[in-house]
């Protein structure tokens, strides 16, 4: 009787495994420099709240992006994850150009018109990683229209897009209600709260088990 032939993991599996633990690296690493940075007298520091917002809304679209460009390196052949991370780490910009034309324009970064401070630190490297993920589907597909068929049956697509459009809704609520990021610690949960970006990478792995 001759053996069955191994059978071992190929392709995407266990990729977006490996992405969502760069959202837990980029938590903690938020939440720790906020605690340090309050203990040390810096609560409303603007520098200190561009890094604690850094790390904990895109700590992990650094890690991310040299994910994907080590495989890029190694020679694989493209695919959602890496897109994915590319698009993740070409978002990071934008919101530090947002938190600076805000304060220069004179709004109360603190109150509920600032609310879109932290959308876009946590968020932005996601909307860069769904239209990412979009051009991926794009090419794949040879057409637009086939594409956003795509796009619309790919869970880490769809609970991206969710994701994009939930948080800031529940932001505003929480200016609204009277939060204020006053200290450090409180700009880093702020920014956990609405980094949901860990959802899609634990929906594409949730489906590449079941596959």
């Amino acid at each position: 009787m001759s053996e069955q032939p191994e059978t071992r993991p190929t392709g995407q599996e266990g990729e977006f495994k490996e992405l969502l633990r760069y959202t837990l690296a980029g938590y903690l690493g938020g939440i720790v420099l906020g605690g340090a940075l309050d203990a040390f007298g810096f609560q409303r520091s603007a520098l200190g709240q561009w890094l604690v917002r850094t790390l904990a809304g895109e700590g992990e679209s650094l890690l991310e992006g040299l994910y994907a460009l080590r495989r890029r390196l190694a020679g694989a052949a493209g695919s959602m994850a890496e897109a994915y991370g590319w698009g993740k780490a070409a978002g990071m910009v934008f919101p530090w150009l947002v938190d600076g034309a805000s304060r220069l324009a004179g709004l109360d970064v603190y109150g509920w018109e600032g609310f879109h401070i932290p959308y876009f630190y946590a968020l932005s490297d996601q909307i860069g990683a769904s239209v990412a993920g979009l051009v991926f589907l794009a090419r794949r597909e040879a057409g637009l229209g086939r594409a956003l068929g795509a796009y619309f049956r790919h869970p880490v697509m769809v609970s991206g897009l969710v994701i994009v459009l939930a948080v800031p809704c529940g932001l505003l609520f929480a200016r609204l209600l009277g939060f204020s990021p006053t200290t450090q610690l409180a700009t880093a949960l702020e920014t956990v709260a609405a980094n949901l970006c860990w959802l899609p990478p634990l929906v594409g792995w949730l489906a590449e088990r079941r596959s």
